[in-house]
């Protein structure tokens, strides 16, 4: 039985294009695990304040010396946390803005990185302690990226998955959609394709 995390990145919230394909690679894993449990979350309506000075502060401080306010925000962080812990699977529909990520999955990054609780430092780098877990990334742009040696999106979305120790990353890539219709509707069939067929070997394995 799988426990499966959707993360909604798009300002466009159910909208978006990377949203809806998600939610096709969603749908896909219930039906090769009926039992699944599927916890939702939508970042543009449900919005990740910002790290800034006062959060950051409140994580290095000691559990026995945080005041009132920094540990609502503790809390606030272990939630989400706990979320990702307790899932097998995490799908991420993630547009490309600005070359990046949404600032707003950012925001939700700064939030579950935490040493001491999702990845610990040793003498010889950084060793993440949320093993044994599959991501899959969606992401969606409006132009090509991927084969012209500017998709930043990719290494760094691998790199930090990795970083918290999730290293099994699989990417499903709709790009030009912002080109023209014919662009965007061949581009939104080869990955819904794609999906259908990742899903579908996911029922066999089932």
């Amino acid at each position: 039985m799988k426990n499966i995390l959707q993360i909604h990145s798009s300002l466009g919230s159910e909208a978006g294009e990377s949203t809806k394909l998600a939610g096709l690679y969603v749908r896909g894993l219930l039906a090769a695990h009926p039992r699944a449990e599927l916890v939702v979350r939508d970042l543009a309506r449900d919005v990740v304040p910002h790290l800034d000075a006062e959060r950051f502060g409140a994580f290095l401080t000691p559990a026995d010396q945080r005041n009132a306010r920094q540990n609502e925000i503790v809390r606030y962080s272990d939630g989400l946390i706990e979320e990702l812990k307790r899932a097998d699977v995490i799908v991420l529909g993630v547009p490309m803005y600005n070359f990046s990520v949404p600032s707003q999955l950012k925001a939700w990054f700064d939030h579950v990185a935490r040493a001491g609780v999702t990845f610990r430092y040793t003498p010889s780098g950084a060793v993440g302690l949320l093993t044994g877990k599959k991501a899959i990334v969606i992401a969606t742009r409006g132009g090509h990226y991927a084969a012209m040696g500017s998709d930043h999106q990719t290494p760094y979305l691998r790199q930090f998955l990795g970083f918290l120790g999730i290293t099994d990353v699989q990417f499903v890539y709709a790009e030009g959609l912002a080109i023209s219709e014919a662009s965007k509707t061949d581009a939104l069939a080869a990955a819904q394709n794609a999906i259908l067929a990742r899903t579908a070997q996911e029922k066999i394995a089932a």
